[in-house]
């Protein structure tokens, strides 16, 4: 899924989000979704891969281990999400500023 939810408004996307682990917790299938939203990545996904600018390969790879469910705010609200939303912002904006700008 490329960027699903970026289009609409943020109780729209919430709904959206939470429709989309309602439906892994029933199916459980696999999807891979790219975004730009660290707080979308995290709570979302089971492992988050972050990619380099062009060529794209992946920098590194983040387990969540958030448990499931999960809750539109109490998950966001919790020390775990919060730590690893800390981490990848920490990595995203480690990189070079030219790169950062460069889109």
């Amino acid at each position: 899924m490329d960027e699903p939810f970026s289009s609409v408004d943020a109780l729209t996307r919430i709904d959206l989000q939470t429709l989309t682990l309602d439906l892994w917790t029933a199916r459980r299938f696999t999807a891979v979704l790219v975004t730009h939203d660290v707080d979308e990545a995290v709570f979302l996904a089971d492992r988050v891969a972050v990619l380099t600018r062009r060529p794209a390969t992946i920098s590194e790879v983040i387990e969540t281990h958030l448990p499931r469910p999960r809750h539109a705010l109490e998950t966001r609200e919790s020390p775990g999400f919060l730590a690893l939303r800390h981490r990848l912002l920490q990595h995203l904006l480690a990189r070079p500023a030219e790169a950062r700008s460069a889109r």
